[in-house]
């Protein structure tokens, strides 16, 4: 991950739709940081259908002049079930005034390598991540993961520990396009972080950089598109 020594001040996309301030029309919303009146309506199709996001392309984590890029990465629905990877059922899958969230699986990593020779990547995901989308010009959205949700380690020339959202939740912007298939796509997203190691571990860094896009594809019904509208 990228990181950079200034305190990040995240804004206020939660997944949790906890308005900033007070629960008035004037709050505003979690994902989008506009007023309710501002947000519009948002309705996420088809409605209870289960879906996956897959890397297309590579995922790269930016630490000043070191870049980890990741080939391998998805979110998938659960085998068993369960009500993550799923778009809300109606009338849940339409907010007149803001987002629709889901929560997710934790996202995987695979196939990550670093710009520094002699260097072996490897990141652990848990807990439950979230993803809200908000219908507009263009259509946005936000992901939130779990405190210490991601866990980048590396071994070799530098022995370091990086850990995302050390304390508490965080949540970073997207955007989200409609097509075939939809995409989600993270750019320059930021997210604090607490870094532990040795020599050459930047020890002093508080928040990190996250590039990415995902193929958003419909796993109940391969034919059809996950789609965000008014």
């Amino acid at each position: 991950m990228a990181f950079r020594t200034r305190t990040l001040a995240l804004t206020t996309l939660a997944l949790t739709l906890a308005a900033a301030g007070t629960g008035t029309a004037t709050a505003r919303t979690a994902s989008t940081g506009r007023t309710a009146d501002e947000a519009g309506s948002t309705t996420v199709q088809p409605a209870g259908h289960a879906f996956a996001a897959t890397l297309n392309g590579t995922a790269t984590f930016r630490a000043g002049s070191v870049t980890i890029t990741c080939n391998v990465s998805s979110s998938v629905p659960a085998p068993s079930g369960g009500a993550n990877n799923h778009i809300p059922e109606a009338p849940g899958n339409h907010n007149a005034s803001g987002p629709v969230e889901s929560p997710l699986n934790a996202p995987t990593y695979s196939d990550c390598s670093a710009s520094l020779p002699a260097v072996d990547v490897s990141i652990v995901t848990t807990g439950t991540w979230k993803v809200a989308m908000q219908y507009g010009s263009p259509n946005v959205a936000s992901l939130t993961l779990p405190p210490g949700g991601l866990v980048l380690k590396t071994t070799g020339l530098a022995n370091c520990t990086v850990t995302a959202a050390p304390a508490a939740s965080a949540t970073f912007p997207a955007a989200f396009t409609n097509g075939a298939p939809s995409q989600l796509t993270v750019t320059g997203a930021e997210v604090p972080v607490r870094v532990e190691g040795g020599f050459g571990c930047p020890t002093s860094a508080t928040t990190s950089v996250f590039d990415a896009v995902y193929d958003i594809t419909d796993v109940a019904d391969p034919a059809s598109q996950i789609v965000v509208t008014s």
